[in-house]
């Protein structure tokens, strides 16, 4: 089937309110398509702004990060439905960056994964290996892994509506990204293992993106693998060369 890409920028702890809202004026004429979703997931203090500044052309506006509870004492986090009221669509889960600096595990990414469909939200799960990881052959062992645990008690009809987003840990930022075939073979790796969790049918409808110094000179080989339906772009999407990203033909 032909899955609808998905180009996500994820703009990480970068631009105040005022830069997020002119940033987004000089992308809106450059990241016009009917053939792609597009998406940015802003900073939790742009959401607002940025919401407004999207209103009535194609861009949706996504969060970097989420909670699992409703509400009470958790100092510094942002409950699934703080996001869905200002309207935002998406949201990032269990990003390298979140595991990394701030001990995110599988076990809690399965938990926000769960807590997001209960509220409508679309979650952008990651996963990815690092450097040493993949030096070692485990690369889809680990994958795998990470696959099966966030999608733990996740029921087919929502499976279909995830979003799950290949990182290579060691692509990330490095301005090194993974070969059309590297990034291929772990997408397809992925789509498999959501194949022996759900059947074929549904798995070929979860959209599958690559992550990793995505840039405007490769992006049209990255997504013409079968695979890899679009991707989530970091640095690259705080600059306008987002739109020829969108654009990728």
């Amino acid at each position: 089937m032909a899955r609808r890409k998905l180009i996500a920028g994820n703009w990480k702890m970068n631009m105040t309110r005022e830069a997020a809202v002119a940033l987004i004026k000089e992308l809106i004429p450059l990241v016009q398509t009917e053939e792609s979703d597009v998406a940015l997931c802003v900073p939790a203090i742009d959401i607002i702004p940025c919401v407004d500044a999207v209103q009535n052309t194609n861009i949706k506006i996504g969060a970097q990060n989420m909670y699992f509870e409703e509400k009470g004492a958790f100092t510094g986090e942002i409950a699934p439905d703080m996001l869905t009221s200002t309207g935002v669509e998406y949201v990032i889960l269990g990003h390298s960056e979140r595991r990394g600096y701030f001990a995110e595990t599988d076990e809690t990414v399965n938990k926000k994964v769960l807590k997001a469909f209960e509220h409508g939200l679309t979650p952008i799960i990651c996963c990815g290996e690092s450097l040493e990881q993949r030096q070692q052959g485990i690369t889809l062992d680990l994958i795998r892994m990470q696959i099966k645990i966030a999608f733990g008690s996740v029921d087919a009809e929502n499976a279909k509506k995830a979003v799950v987003a290949y990182e290579p840990i060691w692509a990330i930022g490095t301005g090194v990204t993974a070969s059309t075939e590297q990034a291929q073979e772990v997408c397809k790796g992925i789509r498999d293992c959501l194949a022996e969790l759900y059947g074929s049918e549904v798995a070929e409808e979860i959209r599958i993106l690559y992550g990793g110094s995505v840039s405007a000179s490769n992006a049209a080989d990255l997504f013409a693998q079968s695979d890899i339906d679009g991707g989530l772009v970091g640095g690259a999407s705080l600059k306008a060369d987002f739109g020829k990203i969108v654009n990728y033909k």
